[in-house]
């Protein structure tokens, strides 16, 4: 049989296995961090010192209080990593060829669709509340990664640079409906400033200028404008990451965007995204059996635990029977649906959806959704993947050349 022109999870160059490997032991530190804010946050709310939980969350600190400052500020520098992330693997990553681009495009598109629809069909015939459809739609690339180097540590690179590129795309497309759908009103001047301060920070890139002092402003205004024109803020650190310059000059050991990455990532992964998390995560839990039955629970539940893994491996499986790509013969099935399973970790942008989607005890009951659905995503997910990981260190299947599996992993 001739071999096919291009293939689902292809094998990663050394240099891309590298950047992968560091992007994990980041994120997995991250995604640490954020889970005991989170656990924190629950804990402080719904302790008998509640009360000073909400009053911090409150507590106006120059134009905005501490809770939009950690959704709108904090978050800003997570998009912004995120968008230099995006960038590099357009242009110089596993999203560069057109053949292997549209693979993870397609399943994290089905990935993002299914849940959804499955959210709005619950909510539809359940008479519940359609403005939530994408709270569960999110993937989590902090808590997702985080998992994953826990339990998967001799799971082929492929599954790891999957669900990375998965979780990027998947990111994208979500700020994209974040950008459409979720806008507070509509402020025509802001915007075009806005716009003003992101087409300076490309010319900058663009005539090379390395001096850190001139983007500062620029990065300030693009973030202060975008929130003033009624768009998410966040849009703004994604669009100033997708217009820093990723390729090296001559001459050049690193690009813009990786020295940014340098600097800002731990900050990003350490800092914004656990004190998002701390902010975001303390809901009252409360309710019973109304929590149970309301269909905004649900619909977030079903799709994230269900709606996710359903949408990214059916869209994979459907891509290799549809087109000539063919999986990876290191990777089995059972493989990719364990990381569709773990990229039904929603948390940090399925709780800033949230907060955009309902107001009162309907966002308290979405969040409470997003935790417990997230949750149940991680423990199946990680429960299939030490399985997975078992059987590959059994018969070596780590990366290169691979041992012939068992007929019943071959099955897999």
């Amino acid at each position: 049989m001739s071999r096919l022109p291009f293939r689902f999870l292809p094998d990663p160059t050394a240099r891309e296995a590298a950047r992968i490997g560091d992007m994990l032991r980041r994120d997995t530190v991250g995604g640490i961090l954020a889970l005991a804010a989170a656990v924190a946050a629950v804990v402080w709310a719904n302790s008998s010192f509640g009360d000073t939980y909400e009053h911090l969350r409150e507590f106006e600190l120059g134009p905005l209080n501490i809770e939009h400052w950690a959704a709108d500020g904090a978050l800003t520098l997570f998009f912004f990593v995120t968008g230099l992330e995006l960038k590099r693997e357009f242009v110089v990553g596993s999203l560069s060829k057109v053949s292997d681009a549209m693979l993870p495009i397609v399943a994290a598109a089905c990935g993002v669709a299914t849940p959804a629809l499955i959210y709005a069909l619950i909510n539809v015939f359940g008479d519940g509340h359609l403005g939530g459809w994408a709270i569960p739609a999110a993937t989590d690339i902090a808590f997702a990664v985080a998992v994953l180097a826990v339990v998967g540590s001799s799971l082929p690179s492929q599954l790891r640079i999957f669900l990375l590129t998965l979780a990027v795309v998947d990111d994208l497309i979500v700020i994209v409906i974040i950008a459409v759908f979720y806008a507070a009103g509509f402020d025509l001047v802001s915007l075009l400033i806005a716009i003003a301060c992101c087409a300076a920070w490309w010319a900058l890139q663009h005539f090379r200028v390395s001096m850190w002092l001139p983007y500062v402003p620029l990065a300030i205004g693009a973030w202060w404008f975008t929130h003033e024109s009624g768009i998410h803020a966040t849009i703004a650190g994604v669009v100033l990451g997708l217009l820093t310059r990723v390729r090296t000059d001559d001459g050049e050991e690193d690009s813009p965007a990786e020295q940014l990455e340098h600097v800002l990532g731990p900050w990003s992964s350490g800092l914004a995204v656990p004190f998002f998390a701390l902010m975001s995560a303390g809901v009252v839990i409360a309710g019973g059996a109304d929590l149970v039955k309301d269909p905004v629970v649900i619909g977030v539940v079903a799709g994230l635990v269900i709606g996710k893994p359903l949408g990214i491996f059916c869209g994979s499986w459907l891509l290799t029977k549809l087109t000539r790509a063919e999986i990876d013969p290191d990777v089995k099935w059972i493989d990719v649906f364990g990381i569709a399973v773990l990229a039904g970790i929603g948390f940090t942008v399925s709780l800033l959806v949230s907060d955009l989607s309902f107001t009162g005890t309907e966002r308290e009951a979405a969040k409470t959704a997003v935790l417990f659905g997230s949750l149940v995503a991680a423990l199946i997910g990680a429960a299939i993947l030490v399985w997975r990981n078992r059987v590959h260190q059994r018969v070596g299947s780590v990366s290169g050349p691979y041992a012939d599996p068992s007929p019943e992993d071959e099955q897999l």
